[in-house]
């Protein structure tokens, strides 16, 4: 895992130089198929983190925002999303990241979330913690929704579903909310100064590192309805342990 992690690290160290040479400044901005902005700074970042990580392990698959998947059947693949926050990257602040995992047999074991505007990296891998510029992370002990903060981020589909009311319900309870979004309230809630984040209308790329970073520091991350991340997840509950059941319980009831 320490050689994979090496790896990760150097890989998102060098998209950071390749991304901050761009940002706000004079680029074009093309729109995907699904309406998503994309620059020739994802398309970059992810060529040289894929070129990276290839070279050091040419038997792993490698699963790319810009490039999609690439030897999918591999024991092990990299999941990767270069500049994931791309409207912040072109609205020209800072709320971006480039979020690089690791998946071994459908298992995610390692994280890296890298915010070069914000100079601040975390990252994890299974076993050995969650550090945050080199500082370890712990989420933390809080038990009570009356003492928490919540924080939410891209709430359209829940805004169309019955688990609307409750996440009102959860509102009411909780001492303060806020709407942090993208990478900023997973390190938060990583570094034990926020107790809980609930997302919908994400993909895997998006959530992958930071799972396992909320994890490595003793919090709980799964979909909104209970289940474990996989390449398929669309939605976010990840709360410290004396939290996560009571949140999971309301959102559902």
């Amino acid at each position: 895992m320490e050689s994979f992690l090496k790896s990760a690290l150097a890989a998102a160290r060098a998209a950071s130089v390749e991304i901050l040479r761009f940002y706000r400044g004079d680029f074009e901005v093309e729109l995907k198929a699904d309406q998503t902005p994309v620059t020739v700074a994802d398309r970059r970042a992810e060529e040289i983190i894929r070129g990276m990580l290839l070279a050091d392990f040419p038997d792993h698959g490698f699963f790319g925002e810009e490039g999609g998947m690439q030897h999918e059947d591999a024991d092990y693949l990299w999941l990767v999303d270069p500049i994931d926050g791309t409207k912040s990257f072109v609205g020209g602040y800072g709320m971006f990241s480039t979020q690089i995992a690791l998946m071994h047999r459908n298992r995610l074991v390692l994280g890296v979330s890298s915010a070069p505007a914000a100079g601040e990296v975390a990252w994890a891998s299974r076993g050995l913690g969650a550090m945050l510029d080199g500082v370890p992370m712990r989420v933390s002990a809080k038990t009570s929704l009356a003492e928490a903060s919540v924080s939410t981020g891209n709430l359209q589909s829940m805004a169309r579903s019955a688990q609307w009311a409750n996440l009102g319900r959860i509102f009411a309870q909780v001492n303060r909310t806020r709407g942090y979004g993208d990478y900023y309230h997973y390190h938060r809630l990583a570094a034990g100064q926020l107790d809980a984040v609930i997302e919908s209308d994400v993909n895997i790329l998006d959530i992958a590192a930071l799972s396992v970073i909320v994890e490595e520091a003793g919090g709980v991350f799964t979909d909104l309805e209970g289940h474990a991340p996989g390449l398929r997840t669309t939605s976010v509950l990840a709360a410290a342990p004396g939290l996560h059941g009571q949140l999971l319980d309301l959102l559902n009831e």
